[in-house]
């Protein structure tokens, strides 16, 4: 048996971090699944990203292009950037890493919101930082409460816009007011997940806010409208000087051949985009219609999920929902390291999906539309 006392200690704050659960996805032997657990979309990857992953096959013994050129091209290309200050990341969250491995420290501080994603504590924590919690005004971020946080000792303030689990959304114009509020040293990182989803005027993903200023970062995926969650690929937006720290400490190689690939096919290819939006809003609707019918309480959303309240009753509970959601093959996501105990968050999904998502709570609350 080991000696404990005389073994490797890692640093004591790793310790705190509580690890990541993703959402589940699986379902009881012989039930079908319908994964609503991790905001995926139900349409699957373009055709044509799926034809260039494959072809990228016949090379996976040569290394990918560590710079991403052409990818950083595409989405210079498409969303009118300049491709020097557009990082490509193992996905959205690495990003986010990599900026609080540059900027934070012990004595150092990172603010987000109380239902803010999870990753933001744990890339925080991981690099020494103190993470610092605002309050949430009706499920949404309050600029005022997140200013009211800010210390000398705060180095990045993470504004998840469209927030998940919530769905929530801040205007461009309390955005720019919340920048306005932050001294100049502190970076403003605005993760835009779900930009491509919101059909809203008064949002903006942050573009502009970026090209105006020297502490702004938008962040942003492959995962969810593209339909590239399995590869990991996310790109950053930012500042010559904070693309510059980020560059010198990113992994040479950092995104594969094949993710590389399919992210540029991917980009190119707005039909499936405007698919994935039409599916999406028509079927946003109609859930919360139906929801709403059933007497559950649904906050609205800008994204391609639904935060579902339960009623506080005993055996109508989101725990209890959750059970006999699964044991049918209905897989939504719980939400207590969200602090949001009685609610379940779930992913708009195919037709059958959404439509015997309703029944099975029709059933469950003993209800009839």
């Amino acid at each position: 048996m080991s000696d404990k006392s005389n073994r490797p200690v890692p640093r004591g704050e790793i310790l705190d971090i509580a690890i990541y659960v993703p959402g589940k996805s699986k379902a009881p032997l012989n039930v079908k699944l319908h994964k609503l657990s991790s905001n995926e979309t139900p349409l699957g990857a373009p055709a044509g990203a799926v034809k260039a992953f494959r072809e990228a096959g016949d090379s996976l013994h040569l290394y990918p292009d560590g710079s991403a050129t052409a990818l950083r091209d595409a989405i210079a290309s498409r969303y009118g950037l300049n491709a020097d200050r557009i990082v490509c990341g193992a996905g959205s969250d690495e990003l986010i890493s990599l900026v609080s491995q540059a900027y934070l420290g012990p004595g150092t501080e990172a603010v987000y919101s109380k239902h803010g994603f999870l990753m933001y504590e744990i890339a925080i924590r991981t690099n020494g930082g103190t993470p610092v919690v605002a309050d949430e005004t009706s499920l949404t971020a309050s600029v005022d409460n997140l200013l009211a946080c800010v210390t000398e000792r705060t180095r990045i303030l993470f504004l998840a816009n469209p927030n998940n689990p919530t769905g929530t959304y801040l205007p461009i114009d309390e955005v720019r007011r919340l920048h306005a509020g932050l001294p100049s040293n502190v970076v403003l990182v605005l993760d835009a997940a779900y930009a491509e989803y919101v059909r809203r005027n008064d949002y903006e993903a942050g573009v502009e806010l970026v090209s105006e200023n020297d502490n702004v970062v938008m962040m942003r995926t492959f995962s969810k409208i593209f339909g590239l969650a399995a590869l990991r690929l996310g790109w950053m937006y930012g500042p010559a000087h904070i693309c510059d720290v980020v560059n010198r400490i990113r992994g040479p190689f950092n995104v594969s051949a094949p993710a590389l690939a399919a992210g540029v096919s991917a980009t190119a290819d707005r039909s499936h985009v405007d698919e994935a939006i039409d599916h999406n809003e028509q079927w946003m609707t109609w859930l919360e219609s139906q929801l709403g019918a059933l007497g559950l309480e649904v906050t609205p959303s800008v994204g391609n999920f639904l935060l579902i309240h339960l009623p506080d009753e005993e055996g109508k509970r989101a725990g209890e929902a959750d059970t006999y959601l699964s044991e049918r093959g209905y897989i939504l996501r719980r939400l207590e390291n969200y602090h949001l105990p009685n609610a379940l968050r779930m992913s708009i999904g195919t037709e059958e999906a959404n439509r015997g998502v309703v029944a099975a709570l029709s059933e469950f609350l003993g209800a009839r539309i």
